[in-house]
């Protein structure tokens, strides 16, 4: 499996996404981003260890944590391996295993151990998105370009505008661009 590296980029929460936050992450070699949905506990759980601010007592990922290293197992990566109809999938490599997983508790368990995050490349292309300003650039540059369904590139363009705007905490524009997103998508049989 193809996969490539990325770094968390930043954390936001949406008041229109009932509690949800968008977790975003970015390409290490190159510009692509990836948001994640993820729920307020696995959220808080990532946005704690990354500000180094240690709970008075063990948080549920703490204590998987404990409990592999009590073990003597050691997580080497996590990668993002599928998304089937808008769900992510994970994978967590332990050693020599590996063991299916939520994309947000991998995450919060490889900012425990630093362990490197990866995207399969499938997973990127699919869902993956060029910020507006770096759209453009690619754009605008001499490198040939892969024709693409124009309603799949007007889709893509709405998911970056969503995410910008999610980043801004635009919320009002965010929710009329997911709309906007849900009519073009093609419809789940």
């Amino acid at each position: 499996m193809e996969k490539v590296q990325v770094d968390i980029l930043g954390l936001s929460t949406s008041t229109a996404s009932g509690g949800a936050y968008a977790l975003i992450l970015k390409e290490i070699n190159g510009n692509r981003r990836l948001p994640i949905i993820i729920g307020a506990f696995e959220a808080q759980s990532i946005a704690l260890e990354m500000e180094g601010i240690k709970p008075p007592r063990p948080l549920t990922h703490d204590l998987i944590k404990n409990i592999l290293d009590s073990m003597g197992t050691d997580l080497a990566e996590i990668v993002i391996s599928e998304l089937k109809d808008g769900t992510f999938y994970a994978k967590l490599a332990l050693d020599s295993q590996e063991v299916d997983a939520r994309p947000s508790d991998a995450i919060a368990l490889a900012v425990r151990y630093g362990a490197p995050i990866f995207v399969a490349e499938k997973v990127m292309e699919e869902a993956g998105f060029l910020p507006e300003n770096e759209e453009q650039e690619t754009a605008d540059s001499n490198a040939p370009a892969k024709p693409k369904d124009a309603r799949l590139t007007k889709l893509e363009a709405l998911r970056a505008q969503l995410m910008d705007a999610i980043e801004r905490e635009d919320y009002e524009k965010a929710a009329l661009l997911r709309d906007e997103i849900r009519k073009l998508e093609p419809k789940q049989q």
